[in-house]
Parts: structure tokens; sequence; C-alpha cells
């Protein structure tokens, strides 16, 4: 799929970013399998998928014993507001598994709302942009591959920038092109 263009433009004003990861297979045979059933029930909750980065692997974090972890970044659209996204994404983190037992605990999917158009929203239960994706290499570096030149709504950095000072999953790499 074609990346966004370098600069900012009206397409990085209306882009919404999903985050996908995990570290536990589940019912399914492989983490590849398990987010890609994840990417494919996406329109399913009402969010159309337009581009996608590939799978970077990083170590777990804050506890590189536990599995290694595959992520990736879509960009999607959708009719929902904020609030209805992350109502949905959270559903779906049900269905494939996700049980919240302790945070940054091993599980099956985890889909965090990176950024939502230009919007910057600070309410109980729903922060946009997400608060530490910026320092997540595993984040800005697949968002990068979709879309390097979207600016951060707060930071004012592009997606390639932040890919390259985030310290956070500094271990992420591309697993290779998966699309």
């Amino acid at each position: 799929m074609p990346v966004l263009p370098e600069s900012r433009s009206a397409a990085h004003d209306e882009a919404i970013f999903l985050a996908l990861g995990g570290n536990l297979t589940g019912d399914y045979p492989s983490l590849e399998a398990l987010l890609e059933a994840a990417v494919s029930a996406l329109p399913r909750v009402g969010l159309r998928v337009v581009r996608r980065s590939g799978w970077w692997r990083s170590s777990a974090w804050p506890d590189p014993t536990a599995p290694p972890y595959l992520n990736g970044v879509v960009l999607v659209e959708t009719a929902l507001s904020p609030r209805a996204t992350l109502t949905q994404i959270l559903a779906l983190e049900a269905t494939f598994g996700r049980t919240r037992r302790a945070p940054n605990d091993p599980r099956t999917l985890d889909i965090d709302l990176v950024a939502y158009r230009r919007s910057i929203i600070d309410e109980p239960g729903l922060i946009v942009p997400h608060p530490r994706a910026a320092e997540r290499r595993f984040v800005m570096g697949p968002l990068a591959e979709i879309a390097p030149g979207w600016t951060h709504p707060v930071l004012g950095r592009s997606a390639e920038a932040l890919a390259g000072s985030a310290t956070v999953g500094a271990d992420a790499a591309p697993l290779g092109d998966l699309r």
C-alpha cells in the first residue's frame, strides 16, 4: 500500500491511527495469524482499514523475560466518535481473549487509539493522542512506515523523527513486509 506524502497534508489531518500488538497467541497458531485476524475484524466494528504497516517484533517491556511482542499500525476511516472507536477496539480485544490483570502483562491483543485526526482529548478513560505512543519505537516505527510525515498534534514532531528518538522498545524492528 502506498505511504502518505512526506509533508503534512489534509490526509494527515484526517488520519486515525490504531496500534495493534500482542505477545500471546491465544487460540491462533502464531502472533501473525492473531494480528491478521484482528486487522480483518476491524471493518466489522466500523473501522475501515485504509493502510497498514508491516509487523514489527520487539522484546517485552518492562519485563524482557516475557514473550516478545509483534506490533503494527493501521490507518482507518470511521464515522465513529473517538469514544465509540475506543469502545469498539476494547470489545474487539475481548473477543480475541484479552484479559486485563495488571499493566504491561502479556496479552493476546492490545489495540490503542494512537491518534484521531488532529484531536487532542483528555477525558476520563480517553486520552488522544495516546499519551505514551510517541516514546514507543514499536508504535512510531510502524506508523512512520505508512505516514512518515504525520505530525504529532501535541509534540509537533513527525512520526519518522519520533521513531528515531523513541526509547521504549528501542530494539523494535520490522519482521518483514507481510502486507
